[in-house]
């Protein structure tokens, strides 16, 4: 793959280019003219100064961003070993071992699902808002889990507070609550669960003890960054209104919302938007710890950590707490993707990339069942890119036994929004001819004549299964992907390796095939082979033991 320079890599994410395709590495033209008529980085960031550090602010509130930067090493640096023989898991028989049969059913923490997936936390990002209704309900319906994720009670407008010592705490929400609504609204009540997460802000205002108390959410998760970036959370907020709420309730909001100068600058029309962020916390062993104990003595049923985006040292700092502190699971996120306003700089050039954070994770929990062999280890989740069903089959081959889940984000908001976006052409009979024949429809179709039931291919077994109860374009498409697409090629990739429980893949059953992902599994003793070694010694075997 090509290695990107900033140049390069920032042009469709900032939405800036150069004059000439020859750039430098600083993303300048190698000659720089005063009358050139495109903005590089450096010229845009000469007029739109902070902007210019997260992806495009036009786009915000609809869209993601991740980085594409080649970071050295990913999942496709591996092979699946694919088997003839035989069959584990299941009755050895034709016409039982076909992969429809395999099971693909995990736990996340003690919740039980039909699938080894969990969203990740989808906080008070615009973009999180808009679709949490195809989001939590295409979960529920996947009977997977989904977090809820930082700031939903702080950003609600309508959240209610009742004063305290130290920080209001809130009494009332309504977005909290409709986001606790929509997925219980096709819960079976047995598989997957609402999770609520909390940061520095959340647990000053009381979130944790709001949703216990109130909305009966037992499954709780307490955040340590992410692998978009390592500060606080960020979103652009488009009134002063707003603003001056938001920073009332304890929130950094950048320019300063309540100074005069601020004031009059905004009603004049010179500044766009508002910047609201969180603070990053200062934790050390005894608190976190602590704050696991206290979490665990409110009646939390589950008690998951997610985070990602530190140094080797902090990472294994947070695994080692977290298995001390018996978490029922933990999510590690890896570089360089986000759901909200994450900085640009960061995605691209700070985090430890998915694979090798997942080698780490693995090769420290080895060392840690190396040293006490009886340590409970929690449910593990990788998160960071993984979009499909070979890299989950990757993921969960190479963490095994300890990793059971895929945290996905970007991913599910895609389907999420893409069937928003279909149902709403649909609706309003502008669908076209390319979109038709993207689709699989034959080139006489007319477009204006689409509907929901040919577009997607779970709608009619969804509408079957609850009784034609109305669902949602943007949770059948959630669904769709979820259980149709990856639910059916990792069963596919599993039949392949002859294993028809998900808790069989083993690190044998992937192999390595670049010089890096060598260097990375042996580093950490995972004891993945490379493909020329991989059963060496039974190949001979095989052989010798012919009858020629």
């Amino acid at each position: 793959m090509t290695k990107f320079s900033m140049d390069t890599h920032n042009m469709s994410m900032i939405g800036s280019r150069t004059r000439v395709e020859d750039s430098c590495e600083s993303g300048l033209c190698p000659i720089c003219v005063a009358d050139c008529p495109v903005f590089c980085e450096v010229s845009k960031s000469a007029l739109r100064g902070r902007e210019v550090l997260y992806p495009r602010r036009e786009y915000f509130g609809n869209s993601t961003a991740g980085s594409p930067k080649d970071f050295g090493l990913s999942y496709s640096d591996f092979q699946i070993q694919f088997e003839c023989r035989g069959a584990q898991g299941i009755e050895a028989h034709e016409d039982k071992v076909i992969f429809p049969n395999v099971n693909i059913g995990t736990k996340w923490g003690n919740i039980d699902q039909k699938y080894p997936i969990v969203i990740a936390g989808l906080g008070s990002t615009n973009v999180a808002k808009r679709n949490w209704d195809g989001l939590a309900m295409g979960a529920a319906l996947s009977g997977i889990s989904i977090t809820v994720g930082e700031n939903v009670v702080g950003m609600d407008p309508n959240s209610k507070f009742a004063n305290h010592s130290v920080f209001p705490q809130v009494i009332d929400t309504e977005d909290m609550k409709n986001r606790v609504r929509l997925f219980r609204e096709f819960w079976d009540g047995k598989h997957g669960d609402i999770i609520v997460q909390k940061n520095v802000e959340d647990t000053r205002l009381g979130v944790f003890d709001y949703v216990m108390s109130k909305l009966e959410v037992n499954s709780l998760e307490i955040k340590f960054g992410q692998g978009a970036k390592a500060i606080g959370g960020e979103v652009r907020l488009e009134s002063l209104e707003r603003a001056q709420l938001l920073q009332k309730r304890g929130y950094l909001v950048f320019p300063d919302p309540s100074d005069p100068f601020i004031i009059d600058e905004w009603k004049a029309g010179l500044i766009p938007d508002f910047e609201r962020h969180s603070r990053v916390g200062l934790s050390s062993t005894e608190d976190v710890l602590e704050e696991i104990d206290k979490t665990r003595a409110s009646g939390a049923k589950n008690i998951f950590i997610k985070t990602g985006a530190y140094r080797p040292a902090a990472t294994a700092w947070l695994t080692r707490l977290g298995i001390e502190g018996k978490v029922d699971g933990m999510t590690f996120d890896g570089a360089g993707g986000g759901t909200g306003m994450s900085p640009v700089s960061m995605m691209n050039e700070g985090s430890i990339p998915t694979v090798y954070l997942e080698a780490l994770v693995v090769g420290c929990i080895d060392m840690i069942k190396k040293k006490c062999p009886s340590t409970k280890i929690p449910s593990i989740a990788i998160a960071g890119g993984i979009a499909n069903e070979t890299q989950m089959f990757k993921a969960l081959a190479m963490g095994a036994p300890y990793v059971n889940c895929i945290a996905m984000a970007r991913a599910p908001i895609t389907a999420a929004m893409k069937g928003k976006y279909v149902g709403e052409v649909i609706e309003n009979k502008e669908a076209t001819p390319a979109m038709l024949k993207n689709l699989g429809f034959p080139k006489d179709k007319d477009p204006k004549s689409l509907t929901i039931r040919e577009s997607f291919v779970e709608y009619d077994n969804l509408h079957r299964i609850y009784n034609g109860k109305y669902i949602p374009p943007s949770a059948v498409g959630v669904y769709t992907y979820f259980a149709s697409k990856l639910g059916t090629g990792l069963k596919q990739l599993l039949a392949g390796v002859r294993k028809f429980k998900l808790d069989l893949l083993d690190r044998q059953d992937i192999a390595y095939i670049s010089q890096r992902a060598q260097e990375v599994c042996s580093k950490w003793n995972l004891g993945i082979s490379s493909q020329e070694s991989i059963d060496f010694e039974l190949v001979k075997n095989e052989i010798y033991s012919g009858n020629y």
